[in-house]
């Protein structure tokens, strides 16, 4: 009798041994298949991240190589077929010297640039007059104004080559600012012209900080040196004081168009300096226009010239590329700004 119990203990105890084994197996295979999913998961997203990664690297190139053939298209780029000099001859040539575009320090049409080219135009001995080919809504009073004293030194330096200022598409605030410097204007009979003003730009974001929760924590020395911060309220003060600065700039900016079109404006009141703009042909009524006419027939009609050679200053592309990025830093860091736009 003890034989059999033995036996069937013994029994019993290799079938619960069993079992145990067989549950720590299926255990053990449980843990593994669920240590591959984990590691096949683990795989998938590091080869996805490497694809994507690899597709943004090849985006990067993509923009990259766009980038630099814009650049070379930039640099090749002229407006203006330049004649060869070499036909001049004895009948001379008219120089164009072009101001395009915003006038700005970090912009293509900055004084630096224009003078350059107006000085080699000037100086060159079979120029027989000097058109200055403008088509800009305007810019710095800054910039505009350094340029219209350049062109009036220039026109008492060469008594006998002409300025004339030849207005395209649009001429306006800093761009008749520097048109009024030339000895004579002439636009076509849709140009854009005036603009006599001064503006400052500038936003107010108090309210809508105040709207979601934010808090301005700007920290100044000196009471006004937060002078139209965007992120706090207007201050009456300040306001008053940038007023007057705006009052100041376009008096100066009057003053030169009055010294340069002297008799030949017709009436000198309020509206002719309140900011309105005409179309050429409404501009020759009122004075700030001498006739209609482009550059083609004022060479040929107020010089009598029919050769045209073109003395822009043109950058090389690394420095319009360098000039470019610090105006596009500029422009993300965003700030109050005053102008004739």
């Amino acid at each position: 009798m003890s034989e059999e119990t033995t036996s069937h203990s013994s029994s019993s105890s290799t079938d619960t041994d069993a079992a145990l084994l067989r549950e720590v197996l299926a255990n053990l295979a449980s843990d593994r298949e669920a240590e591959r999913t984990a590691l096949l998961a683990t795989m998938d997203s590091q080869v996805k991240d490497r694809r994507r990664e690899r597709r943004g690297k090849n985006l990067f190139r993509l923009f990259l190589a766009l980038y630099l053939i814009t650049i070379l298209v930039m640099a090749s780029d002229t407006s203006l077929r330049k004649v060869d000099m070499q036909k001049s001859g004895t009948e001379g040539h008219v120089a164009i010297v072009s101001l395009h575009g915003i006038i700005a320090a970090d912009a293509p049409a900055n004084a630096e640039d224009v003078i350059l080219g107006l000085e080699d135009a000037f100086a060159h001995p079979d120029t027989k007059g000097v058109i200055l080919r403008i088509d800009s809504p305007g810019g710095s009073p800054v910039q505009s104004g350094i340029i219209y004293d350049e062109m009036v030194r220039l026109r008492k330096k060469y008594p006998s080559k002409a300025l004339v200022a030849v207005l395209e598409d649009l001429c306006a605030s800093g761009g008749y600012y520097v048109a009024a410097a030339a000895e004579e204007i002439y636009s076509d009979k849709a140009t854009v012209v005036g603009s006599i003003g001064v503006m400052m730009r500038g936003f107010g974001f108090d309210k809508v900080m105040k709207t979601v929760g934010v808090e301005n924590r700007t920290i100044t020395a000196g009471e006004n040196k937060g002078f139209m911060d965007p992120f706090s309220p207007m201050n009456p003060e300040q306001r008053k004081h940038a007023e007057k600065l705006l009052k100041d700039v376009h008096q100066q900016f009057k003053t030169a168009v009055l010294d340069g079109r002297g008799d030949r404006l017709k009436s000198v009141d309020a509206e002719l300096f309140s900011g309105l703009v005409w179309t050429g042909e409404q501009a020759v009524k009122l004075g700030l226009v001498d006739g209609i006419g482009s550059m083609y027939s004022v060479a040929r009609e107020r010089f009598g010239v029919n050769n045209l050679v073109d003395f822009s200053y043109e950058e090389d592309w690394m420095s319009r590329v360098s000039r470019r990025m610090g105006q596009v830093m500029m422009e993300m860091m965003g700030s109050v700004n005053w102008s004739f736009l």
